[in-house]
């Protein structure tokens, strides 16, 4: 079977809906991203921008990692949505295009991501071969250092498997971020980098994430280029279903 779709739209398939980042025109995004001195609201922030809700996040020191565990998010890809399909071929779904599948419209085995958003290419996925990865955009790893580990398996597994936390990506850039926050690593494709800050944003916002002081100031140097930005939305619970919650 074989499907086109249009790259991070909101799409509703198999029961589930999924919430896209989305592209602002003419986005100019700012190009710092390491850490720095403080950074002052941008004036120019409009109202439910993610430039806006920058400053609604806590901002605290890191934690240490002690204790993390990719198992303490729960097994990976879980069917958090109940519609009988794992959640990366719920992305994969999404985010590619000319999607083709083994059998019905679940297991993805090929694709096309027409414009991935790390580094601009076009990139064939096939099934088995490690082209695209599916990210997320606020690395678990992260997440634990920044109120994670204090949270119950439950919050722990959906934030694993939201959509709005998860983006097809070239395998190569994902790795090379790996649990890296905005203050030390943001897309080598600069026309994303607004979109990408966005999408940290909401997901910390969401699940009520705290961000460092270099971090949060690396935020608003990058979306001080594009104080419109939306800030995207997704209506994935923050609790998983109990039925894969750890014992």
């Amino acid at each position: 079977m074989l499907v086109n779709r249009g790259r991070r739209h909101a799409v509703a398939a198999s029961g589930v809906a999924v919430t896209a980042l989305l592209v602002t025109a003419g986005c100019s995004p700012g190009d710092a991203g390491g850490a720095g001195g403080d950074t002052a609201p941008s004036a120019d922030a409009e109202a439910g921008s993610a430039a806006a809700a920058v400053d609604g996040l806590a901002v605290k020191g890191r934690a240490p990692r002690t204790g993390y565990d990719r198992d303490r998010f729960g097994s990976a890809w879980a069917d958090t949505d109940s519609n009988s399909c794992g959640t990366r071929d719920d992305i994969l779904r999404r985010d590619l295009d000319d999607v083709r599948f083994r059998d019905g419209d679940c297991e993805v085995v090929s694709g096309v991501l027409p414009d991935d958003p790390y580094t601009g290419k076009e990139l064939r996925f096939t099934k088995g071969r490690s082209t695209v990865d599916i990210d997320h955009l606020v690395a678990l790893s992260d997440a634990w250092q920044k109120g994670a580990s204090q949270w119950d398996p439950s919050k722990r597994i959906a934030l694993a498997n939201d959509p709005l936390n998860l983006l097809a990506v070239e395998a190569g850039a994902n790795r090379t971020k790996g649990d890296a926050d905005a203050a030390t690593w943001l897309p080598p494709n600069k026309a994303y980098r607004c979109e990408y800050v966005a999408g940290q944003v909401a997901v910390k916002r969401k699940y009520e994430l705290w961000v460092t002081p270099a971090e949060r100031d690396a935020m608003r140097r990058v979306l001080s280029g594009c104080p419109d930005q939306p800030l995207p939305a997704g209506d994935a619970p923050t609790k998983a279903p109990e039925r894969f919650t750890a014992d």
